[in-house]
């Protein structure tokens, strides 16, 4: 393999991008596993939660996670309202249900988060969103 010549690390910032994505989805993944969720639908929670919206608006916010195989969240919608969790036609909302459910899971996405950025302080994590939100327009050509 061969050393970066920035870094002079075997591993470039390609390697930890994907690897850390992968732990990411995957402690989200087996959290929600138990109430039959996925990170996608505890990400359209966490839209709604805030103030009422639309399907389509969901879709706009969590547009980086949609792709050829799950163009809309709709899908996942219709689940939380199966569930008892969304109210709405056009203009959604978390039912009390929903409210609860979403808190139990936030004291659980919470505790998952501060595993994830344990023994790194607030300017070393601001620092690395910066860098990373640069990395990122500098690869759209901006």
């Amino acid at each position: 393999m061969e050393v970066s010549e920035i870094t002079g690390q075997r591993r470039p910032i390609g390697y930890w991008v994907k690897h850390l994505h992968e732990l990411t989805e995957s402690s989200f993944e087996d959290l929600l596993a138990e109430k039959h969720l996925t990170r996608r639908h505890w990400q359209v929670m966490n839209v709604v939660v805030g103030e009422p919206t639309t399907v389509e608006a969901v879709d706009t916010e969590l547009s980086p996670f949609l792709t050829a195989e799950q163009p809309s969240l709709r899908p996942l919608v219709e689940n939380l309202r199966g569930r008892g969790w969304l109210d709405g036609d056009e203009t959604l909302s978390l039912t009390e249900a929903g409210r609860r459910a979403h808190a139990d899971l936030l004291e659980k996405v919470t505790a998952t988060r501060a595993r994830l950025t344990d023994g790194i302080s607030v300017e070393e994590y601001q620092a690395t969103i910066d860098v990373l939100s640069r990395m990122s327009a500098n690869m759209r050509g901006q």
